[in-house]
C-alpha cells in the first residue's frame, strides 16, 4: 500500500514537471512572438471582439446577480443596531476585490478557455498544427499570441463592467428592498473605496485573462485522441483554468493588503 501511494505521488510530481516545463518552454516562445506584432495584430483585434462581444452579455448578468445577492446577504447578516451603511460598503468592496474578477473569470473560462482548448484541440488532431509547420509558419504566432493578448487586454474592460453592474444592481436592491437612502449609500459606498480596490480589481484582470487564454491554449495544443480526445480537451481546460484562478486569488491576495 506504501508503495504503491509513494508510486502515485512520484508520477503527479513527474507530470506535474513535465507540464509546467512544457508550459514554461511555450511560454517562452509567446514572450519571443511578441516582438513581431504586425505578424498577429489583424488576428489579435478579431480574437478581442469575438471575446468581447459574446461574452459581454452573461459576465453583466453575473455582475447583476452578484450585486443583488450579495447586498441581500450582508443585511442578512448585519447585526441590529449596526448602520446600515455598511451594506454599501460591503458590496463595493466585495465586487471590486472578489465577485467582479473572479466570477468574471470563472464565467469567460467557461466560455472561452472551452471554446479555446476545443478549437486548438480539432486543429492539434486534424494535424493543421503540423500543416502550418510544413508550411514554415509558427502556430505560437498565429495561434496562441492572438488569444493570449485579446484575453488579456479584453478582461480589463468585461471586469469593470462586471463591477459597475454589480454596483448599480446592489445600489437598486438596497434603496428598493434594504431601506438605504441614495445619501446613506452613497456614504457607505465612499467610505469604503481607496484606490488600492481599483488597483487590484484591474490587477486581477490582466492575471486571470492571461491565465484564462494560455492555459487554454496550452492544453488545446497538447490534445489527442481523435473527436473523444477533442472533448476531454474542452473539460480539461475548463478544470485546469478555474483551478489556476483560485490559486491565482489566494496568491494575489497579499497585493491588495500591500496596497491598501
Amino acid at each position: 500500500m506504501i508503495t504503491g501511494l509513494a508510486f502515485r505521488i512520484g508520477s503527479f510530481m513527474r507530470t506535474s514537471a513535465l507540464h509546467a516545463g512544457r508550459a514554461g518552454m511555450l511560454l517562452w516562445a509567446t514572450v519571443i512572438a511578441l516582438g513581431h506584432p504586425r505578424l498577429y495584430v489583424s488576428e489579435t483585434f478579431a480574437q478581442a471582439k469575438r471575446i468581447g462581444v459574446e461574452g459581454l452579455g452573461l459576465v453583466l448578468l453575473m455582475g447583476a446577480l452578484s450585486g443583488g445577492v450579495l447586498s441581500q446577504q450582508t443585511a442578512n447578516q448585519l447585526a441590529a443596531g449596526l448602520p446600515l451603511e455598511i451594506i454599501a460598503g460591503s458590496l463595493v468592496g466585495g465586487m471590486l476585490t472578489e465577485l467582479g474578477p473572479v466570477l468574471t473569470a470563472i464565467v469567460l473560462a467557461g466560455r472561452m478557455g472551452a471554446g479555446i482548448g476545443a478549437e486548438l484541440g480539432t486543429m492539434q488532431v486534424t494535424n493543421q498544427i503540423d500543416a502550418l509547420l510544413t508550411l514554415g509558419r509558427d502556430p505560437v504566432v498565429e495561434l496562441v499570441v492572438p488569444r493570449v493578448v485579446a484575453g488579456t487586454i479584453i478582461l480589463v474592460p468585461l471586469v469593470v463592467l462586471a463591477n459597475i453592474t454589480g454596483i448599480v444592481a446592489g445600489y437598486i436592491v438596497c434603496t428598493m428592498l434594504l431601506g438605504l437612502t441614495p445619501q446613506e449609500f452613497a456614504s457607505g459606498a465612499q467610505g469604503y473605496y481607496h484606490h488600492a480596490a481599483l488597483f487590484y480589481t484591474l490587477t486581477k484582470a490582466v492575471v486571470f485573462g492571461f491565465t484564462i487564454t494560455f492555459t487554454a491554449c496550452y492544453v488545446g495544443l497538447r490534445a489527442g485522441g481523435g473527436a473523444a480526445g477533442v472533448g476531454r480537451t474542452a473539460t480539461k481546460a475548463v478544470v485546469a483554468i478555474i483551478v489556476a484562478i483560485m490559486v491565482l486569488d489566494v496568491v494575489l491576495a497579499p497585493v491588495y493588503k500591500a496596497f491598501s
